[in-house]
């Protein structure tokens, strides 16, 4: 006789073939607006769990915040989805919080997106969508417009991204920013590389697949101000440059054939003049310039190459990107049950 299948049975059934997405969310010294941005992302998941059926999650990395950032996600409420609250050791960056957060999270879909409350949670539905509606793998958000930034930073963006994709079979989208949605295989194929040397902007498009840019306006940042300045952004440049691109190598090769070039046709005009004129070799000056301006370009050049070395010997000592101090995990189902509970014992 066929056994009618119980309405538990069912709703187990249909959650274990409901699409999985992992949000993952980097902090550091998010303290003070880490419960507001909860709330927002808390009741976008509500929403996705009602409309999508989809099976959530949130991932909050604590990439060595000094604020007590940690101490505020473990007093998230885990409804309406699961938590995994990720403490890094110390602070190891974002790229390596990134991963952290790739690494914990469930086979399925994954969205980054940042702590600061600058990406939208209300994007998140129309980012699902561009993936379950429109079988898009990547879709990622870029800035619509930079006129509110000044122009050395405009001209800087637009600088790095030439260098990074010059010569590149796969350009880099420029503008392109870390809050995106990658589909269940295009994070299982972000999974497989092996770098340590990340910039996951550059890992995430290379992939390929299908990919899709959605416009955004970056929301005002409530609490708190940011720890990105000037040096720090040219540091990340510089690191997204050579661990993705090798551009600044063959704009080294070309600046040393442009300098060879140049000295050999002033050379050649010296030695035209001093036999067709008699006009006596320039002197100390010209000589002193020279030395100087050959010199310092060959420092730049060993720079470049040090920069590669040092990618390299990265790679080789193996060391792990990141080290977990503490690891929790809430449950959903855990706190619907506690809720009552705790109601009870108030009354």
């Amino acid at each position: 006789m066929a056994v009618k299948p119980t309405k538990a049975g069912v709703r187990a059934r249909t959650s274990s073939s409901a699409p999985t997405l992992s949000i993952v969310v980097p902090l550091f010294n998010e303290a003070r607006g880490l419960a507001a941005l909860h709330e927002r992302i808390a009741e976008v998941a509500r929403f996705l769990q009602v409309k999508r059926g989809l099976s959530l999650e949130i991932i909050y990395v604590d990439d060595g915040s000094s604020d007590g950032t940690s101490d505020v996600a473990r007093s998230l409420p885990a409804i309406p989805v699961d938590i995994q609250i990720v403490a890094l050791s110390r602070n190891f960056g974002k790229e390596a919080a990134l991963l952290a957060g790739l690494d914990h999270a469930r086979p399925g879909a994954i969205l980054f997106m940042d702590g600061d409350g600058q990406h939208p949670p209300s994007m998140i539905e129309a980012l699902v969508s561009r993936w379950l509606d429109d079988g898009y793998d990547v879709v990622y958000t870029a800035k619509a417009h930079r006129e509110n930034e000044s122009w050395a930073r405009r001209t800087g963006v637009r600088t790095f991204y030439t260098l990074l994709n010059w010569g590149s079979r796969h350009k880099i989208p420029e503008d392109a920013g870390d809050f995106r949605l990658l589909s269940p295989r295009a994070a299982k194929a972000l999974r497989q590389m092996p770098e340590r040397n990340r910039f996951f902007k550059g890992l995430s498009s290379w992939i390929g697949f299908r990919q899709v840019r959605v416009d955004y306006e970056p929301t005002v940042r409530e609490h708190g101000s940011t720890t990105w300045n000037v040096w720090t952004l040219i540091g990340l440049s510089i690191e997204g440059l050579t661990s993705f691109s090798v551009a600044p190598l063959r704009v080294a090769s070309l600046l040393g054939v442009l300098l060879a070039v140049t000295a050999l046709f002033f050379g050649s005009w010296i030695v035209l003049e001093t036999l067709l004129y008699g006009k006596d070799v320039p002197g100390y000056p010209s000589l002193v310039v020279s030395v100087m301006v050959i010199g310092g370009v060959q420092l730049i050049l060993i720079g470049v190459l040090g920069e590669y070395i040092g990618k390299l010997l990265s790679e080789i000592k193996g060391r792990p990107v990141y080290f977990v101090a503490e690891h929790s995990v809430k449950r959903a189902s855990e706190s619907a049950k506690a809720r009552p509970i705790a109601s009870r014992a108030a009354e």
